[in-house]
């Protein structure tokens, strides 16, 4: 009886992968898949790994919804990505995470310059962020080919596949909603960084200003606080709830032959809580 699954099948995988119902897909149908320029810098630095010319592989992949699950952490992301035969693929992309010292630098960098958190917290990259961790000696994006490990379950022998290819285009594509993605793999997600920014622009924000008067955002809470010498309520003269009424032009119709303005005055002194009787207009 002839093998069911002889050597040469086992090695090769037919090209029409099986469907998946909700899997992730790419937001572009066609054209170019980055729409930001970090993306576009993401896919760029593949390509000149020698990465790139694989890439266009995967694309119908990602754009049919083919990865099933896609988590992106410390170090690299890892998904499943569903191809022609039943089991998904474990595919996984590694990036090396930078040490606790190593994002104390590029967060001091970012918090030196108000612009950077601002640009971050808008959901953006900063134009400089590269140029920001390569003052401190680091590289954003993978800087060689030992920045970047790439495996996959399937029998492809070609590195990447088409279902590594996919992923690539999955994590453009998410990096176009959440920049902090990128910064996530290295390391820092969003709230972890956004805390440390914070922290260390309040520490560095000088308590008073040059002339000896506290800085506008140390007494803030005293804002509404009477100043000293004078009463916590401060009060002045009583006016009367209806006197807006004598102040406007007199009415050139009158209601059942009377004046609208003493119409109105009952309904002021009520909003007013007021039932005294309202002045004589002058």
């Amino acid at each position: 009886m002839p093998d069911p699954d002889p050597f040469w099948w086992r090695d090769a995988e037919p090209a029409r992968p099986r469907r998946v119902e909700g899997g992730i897909q790419i937001n572009s149908t066609r054209g170019p898949v980055a729409r930001t320029w970090w993306s576009q810098r993401f896919l760029g630095v593949l390509e000149s790994l020698g990465v790139g010319g694989r890439l266009s592989r995967g694309r119908s992949y990602a754009r049919a919804g083919q990865i099933i699950s896609l988590d992106v952490d410390a170090g690299g992301a890892v998904a499943q990505v569903q191809g022609s035969r039943p089991q998904p693929y474990k595919v996984r992309v590694g990036i090396p995470a930078f040490g606790k010292a190593e994002w104390a630098a590029v967060a001091q960098a970012l918090a030196d310059d108000a612009s950077y958190a601002a640009t971050l917290l808008a959901g953006e990259m900063p134009r400089e962020i590269e140029t920001v961790f390569e003052a401190v000696g680091l590289s954003l994006f993978p800087a060689g080919n030992r920045d970047l490990a790439m495996d996959c379950s399937c029998p492809d022998h070609a590195v990447p596949c088409k279902h590594l290819a996919a992923v690539f285009y999955v994590l453009a594509d998410r990096f176009d909603t959440d920049p902090f993605q990128i910064l996530a793999l290295r390391g820092r997600d969003r709230e972890t960084l956004l805390e440390d920014l914070r922290a260390r622009r309040t520490a560095a924000s000088p308590p008073a200003t040059s002339d000896g008067v506290p800085a506008l955002a140390d007494v803030m809470h005293e804002y509404w606080s009477a100043g000293p010498g004078l009463p916590e309520r401060l009060t002045g003269p009583r006016t009367p709830p209806d006197a807006l009424l004598d102040q406007v032009p007199e009415f050139t119709v009158d209601v059942r032959g009377e004046r609208v303005a003493d119409l109105l005055r009952p309904a002021y002194r009520a909003l007013a809580g007021d039932d005294s009787t309202p002045p004589t207009a002058p």
